[in-house]
């Protein structure tokens, strides 16, 4: 069986991250075409009677089509434009979104120079850094490729762990940037969040239509938006983890591994990780399920882990259990001394 290398490890997720966006594209014209079915469906079967014998003769997918010709280019034209945002510009969303404050030689000189130091090692361009202010223990990385790429640290894995151990994790976050990962994620971190954004605003304008306008014209228009929202709904919460399960579930297991050789000390890391395991909660990502996998350990509070959405998803995780990865690092370990 011929070895995997790193080479091969980027390229696959290169091409990945190009299927990503495809499936993304594609899985929500269909979901908003089958919800335009569901609201024809309903529109045939409550038409006024006087009015019956005119639709007498149209079939639901006639009328579903005749709606698609108008929804689905602008949906299409919406969802181009935000996979290009997510491509180019996610990284300010996530950024902005957990607070993340950047460290610089002035105000963080250690971790800015264990950082560069990681860097220099990997053979990969210094990212840019910050932090979250919140004591869990977490970090992830990143940003459209490794000459825009950036690493967040909590504050709590900041003040909790020692050089040794900050190195390792610091390590696992620069492996993902140079195996390309952070491309997997950012595209599918963005595009789960737009799809549940605009499925809360849709549900809110329903809300707002059913109250500001007559009844006919509310019902149709209210019966669209909400049969919409539940399109997104579903994506976000249940294709989406679908698509996420299948760009790969061994990513974590190769970034410890590229750690451990970046640093040469497996132990580093595996006491970091021991340390993270129960202590790795961050409250601003506590409701932000999208990002958990981002993560070099899960974020979200046991409380929303046990949520129906988080089950199902669960069953597609792309983080394997800190147990087998520190299992996994000490045969490293062993094979190095």
């Amino acid at each position: 069986m011929p070895k995997i290398t790193t080479y091969d490890f980027i390229g696959s997720n290169t091409r990945k991250t190009v299927w990503l966006m495809i499936l993304f594209f594609i899985s929500l014209i269909v979901l908003v075409y089958l919800g335009i079915l569901c609201v024809s469906l309903l529109r045939l079967e409550n038409i006024p009677k006087e009015y019956s014998q005119i639709y007498t003769q149209t079939s639901v997918f006639t009328l579903a089509n005749q709606t698609a010709m108008y929804v689905l280019p602008m949906v299409s034209a919406v969802a181009i434009l935000w996979i290009l945002i997510s491509y180019y510009s996610g990284h300010q969303f996530i950024l902005s979104t957990v607070k993340a404050v950047e460290l610089n030689k002035q105000n963080a000189p250690e971790i800015v120079k264990i950082v560069e130091d990681i860097a220099i090692t990997a053979g990969l361009p210094m990212p840019k850094v910050y932090s979250i202010n919140d004591t869990g223990m977490n970090a992830f990385a990143t940003g459209q490729d490794p000459e825009h790429s950036y690493v967040v640290l909590t504050k709590g894995i900041i003040n909790g762990l020692e050089k040794s151990e900050l190195e390792g994790v610091i390590a696992h976050e620069m492996a993902h940037i140079g195996n390309r990962d952070i491309k997997i994620m950012l595209v599918m971190v963005v595009c789960i969040s737009f799809a549940t954004i605009i499925a809360e605003i849709l549900l809110r304008i329903a809300l707002v239509t059913r109250t500001n306008s007559s009844k006919n014209s509310a019902g149709a228009i209210q019966m669209f938006l909400f049969v919409f929202a539940i399109s997104l709904y579903v994506y976000g919460y249940l294709v989406a983890p679908l698509i996420r399960f299948a760009v790969s579930r061994t990513r974590e297991f190769q970034a410890d591994a590229t750690a451990a050789l970046i640093t040469r000390n497996p132990q580093g890391l595996i006491s970091a990780l021991e340390k993270i395991s129960g202590h790795c909660v961050v409250k601003n990502l506590s409701d932000k399920q999208a990002m958990s996998p981002m993560c070099i350990a899960n974020p979200l509070i046991k409380s929303k882990q046990n949520t129906f959405f988080s089950k199902v998803s669960g069953l597609f995780a792309t983080h394997p259990p800190i147990e087998k990865r520190i299992q996994a690092l000490k045969i490293m370990d062993g094979y190095r001394q």
